[in-house]
């Protein structure tokens, strides 16, 4: 159990419960990316210092890396690897367990990219990542439009998608055959079909009125959403509201952590929290492929 300052947050609309979340860091800057590590442990980035933190069961965070391109999204592969979304360097890395570092994406069609932000492995090792820009980054934008990518494991780079708005949160569902993107301007979460290619098709809204501007999204064994907006949104896989977890800060990201991953770890203003998925009713929790 971490040791940590506990609060309370409603869980409203379907239910109406009260939910114990533990924040288990803060005084950040701006937190983003919680990433569960098989190992025992939580990665999160501090996105206006530049570094990311590892933070074990009863242990105080320590700075895992720090990173000048700026880390937003993390992800792990099957092998072990972090992938990181650098949005100051405006790339895409990749870091071995030798702590070797490997450009993945940094331009497309000649021009750099405009900020990846998250991203996503699938256990077969194709890479989804989103590419908005938002702020001042808008104003050093060499593409014309907001994209989300596709980097097979053997291959060049593909473009999934050109969207005007701009694309945030990216998760798989749980077989791997559906990518889901929140879409910020428009409040939605936009759906594909993955073939065993890593290609993907069929662009569908299945979730639309979310309170907020929608950031990271989560998706359990069972097709329940979780979304980062105003609150945390749990959502059906038919897209109807469930409930809403409350933090007293705007989260940006979210992850499902621990050995049984039944915790949901969630990243918000200058705040790390931790909820276990069992003391919510009728949620279903999470687990990897």
């Amino acid at each position: 159990m971490f040791k940590a300052a506990a609060i309370f947050a409603g869980l409203l609309a379907a239910q109406e419960l009260d939910v114990k979340l533990d924040r288990v860091a803060a005084q950040l800057r701006y937190a983003e990316g919680p990433l569960w590590s098989p190992d025992g442990y939580l990665l999160y980035a501090d996105t206006v210092t530049n570094r990311i933190f590892r933070l074990a069961p009863n242990e105080k965070a320590q700075i895992f890396r720090e990173s000048p391109g700026g880390a937003q999204g993390l992800t792990f592969d099957r092998d072990g690897r972090l992938y990181v979304c650098e949005f100051r360097a405006r790339r895409v890395v990749r870091i071995n367990k030798k702590n070797e570092l490997e450009v993945l994406a940094e331009r497309w069609d000649g021009k750099r990219l405009n900020a990846p932000n998250d991203i996503v492995v699938r256990r077969d090792g194709h890479v989804y990542f989103t590419d908005p820009a938002f702020g001042t980054q808008s104003d050093r934008r060499e593409l014309d439009f907001h994209g989300i990518y596709h980097i097979p494991p053997k291959g060049e780079m593909e473009l999934i998608a050109k969207w005007t708005t701009r694309p945030n949160g990216i998760a798989l569902s749980a077989n791997g055959r559906t990518l889901f993107v929140a879409n910020s301007d428009e409040a939605t979460v936009v759906a594909f079909d993955l073939d065993r290619r890593g290609a993907a098709t069929n662009p569908r809204t299945v979730i639309s009125g979310i309170r907020g501007v929608p950031g990271g999204i989560r998706v359990d064994e069972a097709g329940n959403f979780y979304i980062a907006a105003n609150d945390i949104e749990i959502r059906a896989p038919d897209g109807k509201l469930r409930n809403v977890i409350r933090l007293g800060e705007t989260p940006s990201n979210l992850a499902f952590g621990e050995g049984d991953w039944g915790a949901l770890y969630i990243t918000a203003q200058t705040s790390v929290f931790r909820v276990r998925l069992d003391s919510m009713k009728g949620v279903v929790q999470y687990s990897p492929e």
